[in-house]
């Protein structure tokens, strides 16, 4: 609770002895915030928090004999709207579509899914790596099946996303790894088929004769670092193998055998490690070249960008921040009026209309904050995205937020603005 307190000056002006009160979802601008005294008649101003946008009122604060008045502006959460057509799927939305909210791509059956499966709502829009859908479904080959390994796959040559495969191991073994998989929407399966170990007090008679060279290394795997020193292994020893920097056991069984000079083949599959989603941003979004080891994701701020590798273990470097670039005041013009926020701060892709209050407006009615923090004109492009809030007095009706669709029509659809009945309180 505030408490405030005033003493008269020479000038007979009063003066507030406390900085400015502190609203729900609304924040002081900066340049106040460190402020403790204010003359009478002076004014402060509030933006609304962050994730949130003006839906009407002020934004301006007064100091009036030694009270501040009150703050009329009124800030509801930052929406992106529909997400627009998904061909061939849909998008399935987990909330109202607010910032920080994600809508998920469902395809359609006979349909696989390329690209992250969501999107997600920011402050500037939804994000424009919008994933597709690809004829055909995705499947899943028959899985490895190593030595004294038995599934329950049977003979079936194609499994469909969500199929399981459970294992059991001969007499004598026992697994080592998971005893059901499932097909996975990538057409992987997940986790990987399990290995067969020989059981406790098992051992495995190894064939007298021959022994085996060091046995060499396949497409991204290595031969491990316990055998690095051995030249020469009997008949019956084992070796395994692990993949390289950067890959992940796909499927196959990582032993070899040495049997009468012969090494049995390996069937250890790896494949690129998978660095998953690179982080959210604030103001802007990655655009990947994939999402494996030695993939890029870019961060592209709403201008600007900057990069992340996929390494070994994981995405390197901090997710950037991206900062809003704010714009000067608008300039006014003779005999029009401005339309628009009518406060600062004016941040990046801030629209200031301008109107005439008598004849015919020379030169474009929209100026846009841009980019190099200078107003200028500006077409809108698909995905754009704008906030709307109608002038003081006025009550809105429809969408507060809005996105321009691939058909050059706002999505969905522009609010109106009408008079509000009463003015009292505000």
């Amino acid at each position: 609770m505030y408490t405030l307190n005033y003493t008269v000056d020479k000038h007979e002006e009063y003066r507030s002895e406390y900085s400015a009160f502190i609203y729900q979802h609304a924040r002081l601008v900066k340049k106040y915030s460190g402020l403790q005294k204010f003359l009478s008649g002076e004014k402060v101003y509030y933006d609304c928090a962050e994730d949130f946008t003006p839906s009407r009122g002020s934004r301006a604060a007064q100091c009036v004999a030694g009270r501040w008045g009150k703050l009329t502006l009124k800030c509801e959460k930052r929406s992106c709207g529909n997400a627009g057509a998904l061909p061939h799927g849909e998008f399935q939305y987990e909330g109202n579509s607010f910032v920080g909210e994600k809508a998920y791509a469902v395809c359609n059956e006979g349909y696989s899914l390329k690209g992250l499966d969501y999107i997600i709502c920011k402050k500037s829009g939804w994000t424009s790596e919008i994933p597709s859908c690809e004829e055909g479904e995705a499947t899943c080959p028959p899985p490895a099946v190593a030595r004294h390994l038995v599934s329950s796959a049977g003979a079936v040559s194609v499994h469909r996303v969500g199929v399981s495969v459970n294992f059991t191991c001969s007499q004598g073994f026992q697994l080592d790894g998971a005893q059901s998989i499932r097909c996975g929407a990538g057409g992987l399966w997940q986790p990987p088929p399990p290995q067969c170990r020989p059981a406790p007090n098992t051992t495995l008679s190894p064939n007298e004769g021959r022994g085996c060279r060091v046995p060499v290394n396949t497409d991204n795997t290595n031969l491990a670092d316990r055998y690095i020193t051995k030249t020469l292994f009997a008949s019956g020893d084992h070796v395994h193998y692990v993949c390289d920097v950067g890959y992940v056991q796909a499927s196959g069984s990582r032993y070899r055998r040495c049997i009468e000079g012969e090494w049995t083949p390996l069937k250890l599959k790896c494949q690129r490690k998978s660095c998953g989603s690179a982080g959210e941003i604030m103001n802007g979004q990655f655009t990947y070249t994939g999402l494996e080891f030695g993939d890029h994701a870019t961060a592209v701020c709403d201008e600007g960008k900057a990069t992340r590798n996929c390494l070994s273990k994981g995405w390197d470097a901090r997710v950037p921040a991206c900062e809003a670039v704010v714009c000067e005041e608008p300039s006014t013009v003779t005999n029009a009026e401005m339309r628009g926020p009518h406060e600062p701060p004016y941040a990046y892709r801030t629209v200031i209309s301008y109107h005439c209050r008598a004849g015919t407006l020379i030169g474009q009615r929209n100026i846009w904050c841009t980019k190099d923090g200078t107003a200028q004109n500006k077409q809108f492009q698909e995905r754009d995205f704008l906030s709307i809030e109608c002038e003081w007095g006025y009550t809105m009706s429809g969408p507060s937020s809005i996105t321009c669709g691939h058909d050059g029509r706002w999505s969905p659809g522009l609010p109106k603005c009408t008079p509000r009945r009463s003015w009292r309180g505000y």
